[in-house]
């Protein structure tokens, strides 16, 4: 846990070899803070990031679901437990509480999965002090949240699959004209054949082509827009 972090949630902070970096929030899948987040935060942390990971569900018991055993079920119940405002507060918190973190030199910037892309989101329109860069990976709550667009400033990344059975291609165009319009420095990025949750290494969701080339794109996109030195 991150006991040098106040939060009213649980949290992991992971700290690169160096002692310091930029700092990022990573915002959870609807599975929780499972394996494959973690795994997540860790190669942001070698590449020299200091990583929040808030547990969202940390009201709810904090659950991690098994993706391989059938959890999705559990895990749509678990978001509809989830008071989504308190989410969104707990998520500004978590911006403001890792910019005064002293291993964090530089910016903060937020990223998000699913679940997370679209509270990421929400958390980049509601902040006072705004992110410094924005991560989306195919966030489910986006096509309920464009009304916020405007509100987002931060520079901004987005990955969808162009073969999501969660948003279709129609929502897709929808939410990638909401998020540049007015925006001077957006990246939107689909990819063929790819369906919801691409990166996601579990077989029900895992596209490694579209995987491999969506985190090549984050990689590069933060070293411009949140480098470490």
């Amino acid at each position: 846990m991150a006991d040098d972090i106040s939060l009213d949630i649980p949290a992991d902070l992971l700290i690169p070899g160096s002692g310091s970096g930029p700092g990022l929030v990573l915002f959870q899948e609807i599975f929780g803070v499972t394996g494959y987040v973690r795994s997540r935060a860790q190669d942001l942390v070698d590449l020299g990031y200091v990583v929040l990971i808030p547990h969202f569900y940390g009201r709810l018991g904090d659950p991690a679901v098994d993706e391989d055993e059938g959890g999705l079920p559990r895990a749509m119940a678990l978001l509809q437990e989830l008071d989504w405002q308190v989410a969104v507060e707990d998520g500004v918190a978590a911006l403001g509480a890792l910019r005064e973190h002293p291993a964090v030199s530089g910016r903060v910037g937020a990223l998000g999965f699913c679940f997370g892309g679209g509270l990421a989101f929400n958390v980049a329109a509601a902040a006072d002090q705004k992110p410094d860069a924005l991560v989306n990976y195919y966030g489910s709550a986006l096509p309920s949240l464009l009304a916020l667009a405007p509100e987002v400033t931060s520079p901004s990344l987005h990955h969808f699959g162009e073969s999501d059975t969660y948003i279709s291609m129609e929502t897709v165009r929808e939410i990638e004209h909401a998020v540049t319009d007015g925006h001077s420095d957006v990246t939107f990025l689909t990819y063929p054949e790819a369906g919801h949750a691409f990166d996601n290494p579990s077989p029900l969701f895992h596209h490694a082509e579209a995987s491999a080339e969506a985190w090549t794109a984050t990689v590069e996109w933060l070293a411009t827009h949140l480098p470490v030195r």
